[in-house]
């Protein structure tokens, strides 16, 4: 679609289709060229305004960001008690009170946890300390081994003068200075307040987080009604599919993590407890709780157990069997349980995850970190359904960048052939060897051609680029396509088929895959240079023994005048020779279909493919009526 678009306009330019646009003077001119330019501006302003909003409003936003995702969450439950015939309103208190039911009983088991863990917290300082005296034992040990094997001979010092230094000060009287330390009275409210102070914040927080989950859950399709009115209601079904896939993604991204995080707790806490780490489940549940920070949470989690196991133990056996715990857990649950359950990929792009984890927490800290996936998630999905934000599709998301076909221009232009035949070989898997030539090189190529009609490509580099096409076709010279594929003819028609060469600089390699094509299909071919067949030089021209002449053709604009031409000067030539006129089809099919007249009234069959035209070719050879046109 988008190389479609992309043909349309560069053939608009070509040929100066500009019915009802008026002629630009200079001062118009010069204003559609700064029109860019303010966009740009604009947009990296719009983009610092953003910014330091969620920099500056983050008290207002964190608690609301956070209540929609746990909407998010809670509403699969909240549709199934609606499906066994509860009403709306019972239905979202009472997924509510399930939800604050189990943080409740999470946060009572992570307190009794802790509490326990602390009564015993003197003698696991002792072990760390006496590990700590062992390790510097060694260590200065090991020091002295390495000095006396190593080092030179070291001089003693001489302490006299340091000596005399203190002596010279002990002279000097000094008199004793009393210090009497007085405690500070505080008032029952001032210990109410350090108690309390770091308790009301988080409490105000989930209070706001769950009351505005409530709202949201109640009125969802209002909610959802009121925002289609506000950004979509010019179109409707757009809106309402980026809402959708927005909610349905998100919704099973929370379900899946939040069911493998649970597991990944379960089996870490389990573990733990068979190791003989205290306070097992308190590590397990952090665990699955610090799983949902991306990349690092496993590691985080790890460190608080594997140090208490080296504070229990008095040797190194439990730490280490702690740390093969999560490394072993890990990439289980990372590589095979989470492709299992949800497929390979959220939507985004590896280095997106990275780089959002690194910017929400800036912007918003710690919670920042954790909620940076679902966020970044819901930019990509708005930008694959808006157009002004499709760059968030574009950077963020997992989706190839650019399309096969411009991929396979971008490495012709850039005159690298094996970056291209690696793209060959992955886009031949599960596609044959026409169909890549139809619809990526020789869309491709066309693209070359239009950008050379427009002077963007001057003939050396067309050469170039023409050289790097041929070199790729005879790599894939040896390919065989897979079990699907037609077979192989045992019996090939008689005759020979010649393919001419255009006078565009890309027909050479179109030439090219047809005579290859033909060729597997076990017909005789010979390609014919344009030059071969001019004017000056079709008197000299050979075309004994040639049952059809393919001329190949990339060229998209003008008059079919030349090819009308060409192909008289060929029948005058070869008069029992079927003609066969490849004219790939483009963005603008009125055009092709035009030319196709004018060529079938010369006497010349038109076909759009390659495929098409190997078909041709070969009915053709056994004397069958070609359907017109072939596509």
């Amino acid at each position: 679609m988008q190389s479609d678009e992309k043909l349309a306009g560069y053939e608009n330019i070509i040929t100066g289709d500009r019915t009802g646009v008026p002629s630009p003077d200079a001062a118009s001119t010069v204003t559609a060229a700064a029109v860019p330019e303010l966009k740009s501006l604009l947009g990296l302003a719009v983009a610092a305004v953003v910014v330091g909003a969620l920099y500056f409003a983050q008290d207002v936003l964190i608690p609301i960001t956070l209540s929609v995702l746990l909407s998010f969450v809670l509403a699969p439950l909240v549709n199934m008690l609606q499906r066994i015939g509860l009403w709306r309103a019972p239905s979202v208190v009472l997924t509510v009170l399930f939800a604050v039911g189990v943080l409740a009983a999470v946060g009572m088991l992570i307190g009794t946890q802790a509490a326990n863990l602390t009564a015993d917290a003197p003698r696991y300082a002792q072990t760390i300390e006496q590990k700590m005296e062992g390790a510097q034992a060694f260590a200065a040990a090991r020091m002295a081994s390495l000095s006396k094997e190593f080092a030179p001979r070291i001089r003693p010092v001489r302490r006299g003068s340091l000596a005399a230094a203190p002596a010279a000060e002990a002279t000097g009287e000094r008199r004793p200075v009393l210090v009497e330390v007085v405690q500070e009275r505080t008032s029952p409210l001032t210990v109410a307040r350090t108690i309390l102070q770091p308790i009301l914040g988080p409490l105000e927080t989930t209070v706001i987080v769950l009351i505005v989950a409530i709202f949201v859950l109640l009125q969802k399709e209002d909610l959802r009604d009121r925002f289609i009115r506000l950004f979509g209601s010019n179109d409707l079904h757009r809106t309402t599919i980026a809402m959708d896939e927005a909610g349905q993604r998100l919704s099973r991204y929370f379900a899946s993590q939040l069911a493998v995080n649970t597991g990944f707790g379960i089996i870490i806490g389990g573990g733990l407890a068979l190791i003989g780490v205290p306070s097992a489940a308190m590590w397990g549940i952090l665990a699955g709780l610090l799983r949902f920070v991306p990349y690092i949470g496993s590691f985080l989690a790890a460190v608080a157990p594997i140090a208490l196991a080296a504070a229990v133990d008095p040797g190194w056996g439990m730490a280490i069997a702690v740390a093969l715990l999560f490394v072993i857990v890990e990439p289980l649950v990372g590589y095979v349980v989470e492709p299992f359950l949800y497929g390979h990929s959220t939507g985004l792009s590896p280095v997106s995850v990275i780089v959002a984890a690194v910017f929400w927490t800036w912007i918003w800290g710690p919670v920042g970190l954790i909620l940076s996936t679902p966020l970044t998630l819901c930019l990509v999905v708005v930008g694959r359904h808006v157009k002004s934000l499709e760059f968030f599709d574009v950077l963020l998301g997992d989706r190839p960048a650019l399309s096969a076909v411009d991929s396979f221009y971008q490495r012709i232009l850039a005159d690298n052939p094996d970056e291209a035949l690696a793209q060959a070989e992955t886009l031949l898997t599960d596609r044959t060897l026409d169909r890549y030539y139809d619809e990526v090189v020789v869309a491709g190529l066309r693209l070359a051609g239009l950008d050379h009609a427009r002077g963007t490509i001057d003939d050396r580099r067309a050469a170039r680029m023409c050289a790097s096409m041929l070199a790729l076709v005879g790599e894939l010279e040896d390919h065989r396509d897979g079990a699907g594929a037609a077979p192989v003819p045992q019996d090939a028609p008689a005759g020979v088929v010649a393919c001419v060469v255009g006078r565009d600089p890309f027909d050479a390699a179109v030439a090219a895959m047809l005579a290859q094509l033909l060729a597997r299909r076990g017909v005789a071919t010979r390609i014919v240079t344009h030059a071969a067949v001019s004017r000056a030089a079709i008197g000299t021209l050979d075309l004994s023994g040639v049952a059809v002449v393919a001329l190949c053709h990339l060229e998209l604009v003008g008059a079919p005048a030349h090819l009308r031409y060409l192909v008289r000067r060929v029948s005058q030539r070869a008069p029992d020779a079927k003609i066969v006129v490849g004219l790939w089809r483009t963005a603008v099919d009125a055009m092709v279909d035009d030319m196709a007249t004018q060529l079938q009234a010369g006497g010349a069959d038109q076909v759009r493919t390659l495929a098409a035209a190997v078909t041709a070719c070969e009915a053709a050879l056994i004397g069958e009526a070609v359907a017109e046109p072939v596509s």
